[in-house]
């Protein structure tokens, strides 16, 4: 299934996760199977949090891009729609592309 990931795009354009293991590069089109890291300051939240539509309003984009992905195993979790509505919780992924206004 299709869903949106917002990332953190560094100068030479690597992606990174937002805020949990920020320093791991993330490749494009491999299967990356979700980990749990613990952080001090975080709620525990294992597994990729993903949503429906590039869309987060909580979530500065500054810095950030929003890529399309593919899910497997995922459960739905819904959110305010302050938070963007519906998000899934995936334990693997696929970043297949930028997402285009398009």
């Amino acid at each position: 299934m299709i869903a949106y990931k917002l990332f953190r795009v560094l100068k030479n354009g690597d992606i990174t996760p937002l805020f949990i293991n920020k320093k791991y590069r993330l490749p494009i089109d491999e299967w990356l199977e979700a980990e749990s890291h613990p952080t001090k300051g975080y709620k525990y939240r294992p597994r990729w949090h993903c949503t429906s539509q590039p869309y987060a309003p909580h979530l500065t984009e500054k810095g950030r891009k929003w890529y399309e992905i593919e899910m497997e195993d995922y459960e739905e979790f819904q959110r305010p729609n302050s938070q963007g509505g519906l998000w899934f919780l995936a334990n693997k992924i696929k970043i297949i592309k930028p997402h285009t206004n398009g």
